[in-house]
């Protein structure tokens, strides 16, 4: 939906199982549409796509392409980003590391993601910018060898120069973004503005990177890194890095304890990873690839004072705390105080909590539909505290 300020919000439909362009579609007409009838039921309605690389071929179709956009103006609603971080399947199957696969080593990502422009040109309204979110080049543990991270940057590159012929082309205004995330290639600030000096360097002087390549900003992530909003976007903000996209998002926050650590095991599951890391009494961080390796380790036998656990696994926004778990919805808020002050830093923000069919049942109470009412609820209380929506 628009907001004041020129801001946009969504909720992004990779909650939704659906490989297909075929399965998409009933997924909005399903799930989508009631969500609107609630939150938005008069405006026009934004929607945060997520394609496959199967839907996206499929949509690319010119008669099926033509029949959503009738579909998209007859319900009032709009399509101003683009999921492209899974490429295959995404519900009802081990996902985890696979999520990965094929990274920026491979033609089949800068192919499928440049579809995804090609796509997000034909549905972007005019005078609204258009973004595309990424993985952040590959999974750490993929890259072994100085030429596969030339090769990950490479492709990016090549991803930017298609990006800006298809703006020259259409007059759109289109922007990538690369989204940190634990253990990815890129999972911190530091290292994400590393990549980008890298590219500044291979490529001296082209503005093209400015305009067109960016940051998806995913606050559960920068937070399970315990990074603080202020210092990151600031640091990426005098480095001359975009924010392509915000996802508000939050994670689970604990300090270790038998009983915590009891009920976080019932969020260890065989579908998505989840990234902890911890951070000891002297401030040190210790990562874990997954919630059942954490729970292994010789740091769930202690309980050493000052330890602090955050673990990557995107709980609903409106969740309250409990004796055992706290969130990290202090992260989203910094983004927001951030964004009263700076309200042109990013005009893309898309509320990501695709776990809702793995959650424990104790934080799974309502259907998908009243869970996503729900976010919307509270994360456009929210933004009313800080003057970035009316008050709801």
């Amino acid at each position: 939906m628009r907001l004041p300020r020129g801001l946009h919000l969504a909720y992004c439909t990779n909650v939704h199982p659906g490989e297909s362009w075929a399965e998409t579609l009933d997924s909005l007409k399903r799930w989508t549409l009631p969500v609107k009838a609630q939150v938005c039921p008069d405006g026009p309605y934004a929607i945060g796509l997520r394609l496959s690389d199967r839907a996206s071929r499929d949509l690319s179709e010119p008669r099926t392409l033509l029949a959503f956009q009738r579909w998209l103006d007859q319900h009032n609603c709009y399509v101003f980003t683009i999921n492209g971080f899974p490429f295959g399947q995404f519900h009802g199957t081990r996902v985890k590391e696979g999520v990965y696969r094929p990274d920026w080593t491979d033609p089949q990502r800068l192919e499928y993601t440049q579809r995804l422009f090609q796509l997000l040109a034909r549905l972007v309204p005019p005078q609204v910018e258009g973004s595309v979110s990424t993985m952040p080049g590959s999974f750490k543990e993929f890259i072994r060898t100085p030429e596969q991270a030339r090769l990950v940057r490479s492709n990016v590159w090549r991803c930017v120069e298609h990006i800006a012929k298809t703006c020259a082309d259409t007059g759109c205004r289109l922007h990538l973004g690369l989204e940190p995330e634990p253990l990815g290639l890129l999972e911190n600030s530091a290292e994400t503005i590393r990549f980008f000096e890298e590219l500044r360097a291979e490529h001296p002087g082209d503005a093209r990177l400015e305009e067109h390549l960016g940051v998806n900003y995913d606050t559960c992530h920068f937070a399970v890194q315990f990074e603080e909003p202020e210092t990151a976007l600031e640091s990426f903000r005098r480095h001359g890095i975009r924010l392509s996209k915000i996802h508000l998002s939050s994670a689970l926050s604990l300090r270790p304890s038998p009983d915590s650590l009891r009920r976080l095991a019932a969020f260890a599951e065989d579908v998505y990873l989840h990234q902890v890391v911890v951070r000891l009494s002297d401030g040190s961080l210790v990562r874990f690839k997954d919630l059942d390796v954490a729970l292994a380790s010789p740091l769930a036998l202690t309980n050493s004072a000052g330890t602090e656990w955050r673990v990557h696994f995107h709980i609903p926004l409106h969740t309250r705390p409990t004796s055992e778990f706290d969130t990290t919805t202090h992260h989203v808020a910094g983004v927001m105080k951030r964004l009263q002050i700076e309200p042109g830093l990013c005009s893309h923000l898309e509320m990501e909590t695709y776990t809702w069919a793995v959650l424990p049942e104790p934080f799974k109470t309502r259907d998908v539909t009243e869970q996503i009412v729900a976010e919307y609820r509270w994360t456009l209380s929210r933004l009313a505290e800080y003057g970035l929506a009316d008050g709801h």
